[in-house]
């Protein structure tokens, strides 16, 4: 939390800053805020359990705790912050737990109520911040978000418009906070259709970047817990190096194929009009960080250092686990184009969404990322109706991404040269109609030696 401050107090030295706060993290991700709301949920649920109570209560001691180091009590006027923000915490958290009781009593969980008890997350941490903020003598406004939306919208057609309408009414609220520093909510109110099942876990990011199209501003910086965007994941490929620019199309394929980067929605808002994306690390603000912009190559062009990586050999790999193959093969009592539309509507059906796809006139292969082995199951008994079908479990796609690779000869083969060279088969191979990614299927056993190895050619 200190070091948060730290980088606010130093950033509104030089420009005004607007502050969006998710919820308070940990190093295990299992034991984040929004991870126990979402087990708390859970329990709620689960018969004679009353365990969300106590994860409520793990939630409340944590913040208290957090606002006990982080607020001096070097005055009269911080023990009073202090002992209000504790106050806060106090009622926010009682207010949580009678809510799930009621929950509990009818034994049901609606998606706006989903998303009241996810919100807490924020709340909570963006009150525990602005009362830190004040302590130490910055003028900030907490900014709750959760009455943001008064207009309604169609969840079954959620368009552009209703985007731009949450960055109108972001660019409003904020304004009003004047010379404050507005430290806001990263939950922006009950969304049609759940926020989390609309948007996802990103809608921080998503909140920090309508605010950002709302105010015209400058850049839009997402710190994290790591320096920005790598060549590789450093943990598995050490020889990875930081990308100081980067495409939002290169961006958002690696997030697709396993890397945490932005979620693409995010960068869609921004990236439209003009406001380039800085990714840096908390835990050290002084570092350069990624640069997301379409003019990636045009500046990494002007650094050799820079742009070498880029220019020649790709942007960057990466690798998305928990992967299943899946293997049809017609059995011909049906025309080919009947066979893809049931085989497709059968996958749509389940909630199954296909990854890479390859195929004949008679045979499709697919790979499937994070699907439920029930959904799989029943899918599967359909679909052998129309042919043979064949699984393959534990596996692992492998994707090189880079925007210039269409314009270079052989990429693809020297990559399937390398991976034959360390004994990797291949079980798939794609290339996206952008032309901007590799991938293939291959064991997940064989996924650390083929990261590093392909990222070291």
């Amino acid at each position: 939390m200190l070091n948060v401050v730290k980088i606010i107090a130093s950033t509104i030295k030089e420009k005004p800053a607007i502050v969006v706060l998710s919820a308070m993290s940990s190093q295990k991700k299992s034991e984040g805020t929004t991870s126990r709301l979402i087990q708390a949920m859970n329990e709620v649920l689960t018969p004679e359990s009353k365990k969300f109570l106590d994860i409520v209560d793990l939630i409340q001691t944590s913040h208290i705790k957090t606002a006990e180091l982080a607020i001096p009590q070097n005055s009269d006027e911080n023990k009073r912050i202090c002992a209000e923000l504790q106050k806060d915490i106090n009622e926010e958290c009682e207010n949580i737990k009678k809510f799930m009781k009621a929950a509990e009593i009818i034994d049901e969980i609606s998606p706006r109520s989903n998303d009241i008890i996810i919100s807490t997350g924020e709340k909570l941490a963006a009150r525990t911040l602005t009362a830190v903020l004040i302590s130490q003598g910055i003028d900030a406004e907490y900014v709750n978000l959760e009455k943001l939306i008064e207009k309604e919208f169609d969840e079954n057609n959620i368009t552009q418009s209703f985007y731009d309408y949450i960055a109108q009414r972001l660019g409003e609220v904020t304004k009003k906070c004047g010379k404050k520093v507005p430290v806001v909510t990263g939950y922006f109110g009950p969304v049609p259709g759940s926020i989390l099942q609309t948007i996802g876990r990103g809608y921080t990011d998503l909140t920090a970047a309508l605010i950002a199209v709302g105010r015209k501003a400058g850049e839009l910086q997402i710190w994290k817990e790591v320096d920005g965007i790598f060549t590789a994941d450093p943990r598995k490929a050490p020889k990875a190096r930081l990308l100081s620019y980067i495409t939002p199309e290169e961006a958002a394929e690696l997030t697709y194929y396993g890397s945490e980067v932005i979620h693409p929605t995010t960068m869609e808002q921004v990236i439209r009009v003009n406001i380039p994306i800085r990714i840096k690390n908390t835990f050290k603000p002084e570092g350069f960080g990624t640069v997301i912009t379409p003019d990636a190559y045009e500046i990494a062009n002007n650094n050799e250092e820079t742009g070498k990586f880029t220019r020649r050999n790709g942007t960057a790999v990466t690798i998305k686990d928990d992967v299943t193959i899946l293997n049809i093969h017609s059995n011909r009592k049906s025309l080919s184009h009947g066979f893809m539309s049931n085989v497709f509507s059968i996958l749509s059906r389940y909630g199954i969404s296909v990854d890479l796809i390859s195929t004949s006139e008679v045979h499709i292969s697919m790979a499937l990322a994070n699907v439920q082995v029930k959904d799989l199951e029943r899918a599967v008994k359909e679909l052998k109706k129309y042919g043979d079908v064949q699984i393959t479990s534990n596996m692992s796609i492998l994707s090189l991404v880079g925007k210039q690779m269409k314009n270079l000869v052989g990429t693809a083969g020297r990559m399937f040269t390398t991976l034959a060279a360390h004994n990797v088969n291949l079980e798939m191979i794609s290339q996206g109609a952008s032309e901007i990614n590799i991938s293939c299927v291959i064991s997940a056993d064989s996924a650390p030696v083929a990261l590093r190895a392909v990222h070291d050619e």
